[in-house]
């Protein structure tokens, strides 16, 4: 079923729920569609008056902040040994090349690389346990945390609720567009970010290879 549409059958306070919770579980590190959910609730809030945009972004904003700060509590108790732990039980996402690039990112952008991170699909799983496995100082992450949580989720809501108030009519037959849109800029940030992580990951087997010969 579209994602939109079943979204239709419950009620406004459990969407509220729903997207504030798989936001959160993304943010905090588990691989889920948060986008997807939250552009499908906020093209749902511009037609049908029961679902408030300031409730719905409130609560992602929520879900995005809350998640990521539980990611890096996780992280920073965990260590290294869970980035291990979660590469061996998650190559796909967890990858050496895409732990060697979300790292290089933290070193290049410090408490930056939280709040840009929450606008790219793959990063938006790092973040939160990255930082916390860095040691980043909690009071740096937090501000990040916090300004990227509000206006990636905050921001993205009211956009596609204004786009869905003046197109309604278009977007009551086109309304699966939206999602294409969102899935089309994940997929492809998704796709430079693994393309990165190869060559991050063969240049740690590189240094590996030269440090065993030594």
């Amino acid at each position: 079923m579209h994602v939109q549409e079943w979204l239709e059958t419950i009620p406004a306070v459990s969407i509220y729920a729903l997207v504030g919770l798989v936001i959160g579980l993304e943010s905090l590190g588990i691989p889920l569609p948060g986008e997807i959910i939250l552009v499908s609730a906020a093209l749902l809030a511009s037609q049908h008056g029961e679902i408030n945009p300031f409730v719905l972004g409130a609560c992602a904003s929520a879900g995005a902040i809350i998640g990521d700060s539980i990611g890096y509590a996780i992280g920073r108790k965990g260590g290294r040994p869970l980035l291990a732990w979660l590469g061996a039980k998650f190559p796909r996402h967890f990858g050496e090349g895409h732990i060697a690039t979300a790292e290089r990112s933290f070193e290049k952008w410090g408490m930056w690389a939280v709040f840009f991170g929450r606008f790219v699909a793959l990063l938006r799983i790092f973040a939160g346990p990255l930082a916390g496995v860095l040691r980043m100082p909690y009071w740096k992450f937090l501000i990040a945390n916090v300004l990227g949580g509000i206006i990636w989720a905050g921001g993205t809501t009211a956009v596609i609720y204004y786009v869905g108030v003046v197109a309604e009519s278009w977007l009551k037959r086109f309304s699966w567009l939206g999602l294409v849109l969102a899935v089309l800029f994940g997929l492809t940030s998704m796709l430079v970010l693994k393309r990165k992580a190869k060559k991050a990951q063969g240049a740690v087997r590189e240094t590996e290879t030269v440090g065993a010969a030594e």
